[in-house]
């Protein structure tokens, strides 16, 4: 059975001050979460497989039409085809093949999927009012001044993913160089980035237009 909760986050002004509040409704199914996200990183995993692996019969092995030798009185071991799988340059037995690996997931659980993700992360993540939108250039060392106001240092080994309405030039030419940071806009949100994120940072923007997107 699906139900509402209400998440409150406080939101963290440029001056780290947090005064304001947002309240995030986010509808989830307690009973099937673990069972929906699985579902959803197997797709997810599934369909960055390239399954183009791929070798010849004898059937697709260009030649060996001719019989080489004749049936009998030659003393050669009998021979059909110069394409058998005993012969050099011959068809391969059980080799592999093209393979789609694709799985279907429907579009009501692969947000499911996500809200309760977002959920789950409630505790490790921050809520900014867009303090990323006045970069005039990109420098990386703003950008880690920015975080390290926010109490997130990019020496240590946890990582972060900062969720952004639209993906900014500046911004994205900042943060490509930081190692354990990654950038990604709302409404590309998937399952694999935020389980790897040991913390989330997401501007107000953001949030509201995941809440649009995802919580339908």
């Amino acid at each position: 059975m699906i139900k509402e909760e209400k998440l409150v986050y406080s939101i963290i002004q440029e001056d780290n001050t947090t005064n304001k509040e947002i309240v995030f409704r986010i509808k989830q199914n307690n009973a099937q979460n673990m069972y929906i996200i699985h579902r959803s990183l197997i797709q997810q995993l599934s369909k960055q497989r390239q399954g183009n692996a791929c070798t010849k019969t004898r059937s697709q092995v260009r030649g060996g039409g001719r019989k080489p030798w004749k049936q009998k009185g030659t003393g050669r071991a009998r021979a059909g085809s110069i394409r058998s799988p005993l012969w050099r340059g011959g068809g391969v037995i059980f080799g592999p093949a093209t393979k789609n690996y694709t799985h279907k997931i429907n579009k009501k659980e692969k947000q499911l999927a996500l809200r309760t993700l977002i959920y789950n992360k409630f505790r490790d993540t921050l809520v900014v009012d867009n303090i990323f939108d006045n970069l005039r250039e990109p420098k990386t060392k703003n950008i880690i001044k920015a975080l390290q106001k926010l109490g997130i240092y990019t020496n240590k080994k946890e990582k972060i993913l900062i969720i952004v309405d639209t993906k900014k030039k500046n911004l994205y030419l900042s943060i490509r160089n930081l190692q354990n940071i990654e950038l990604i806009a709302a409404n590309q949100l998937n399952v694999l980035s935020i389980i790897k994120a040991d913390k989330l940072l997401i501007t107000v923007n953001g949030l509201n237009k995941i809440n649009k997107i995802y919580n339908a």
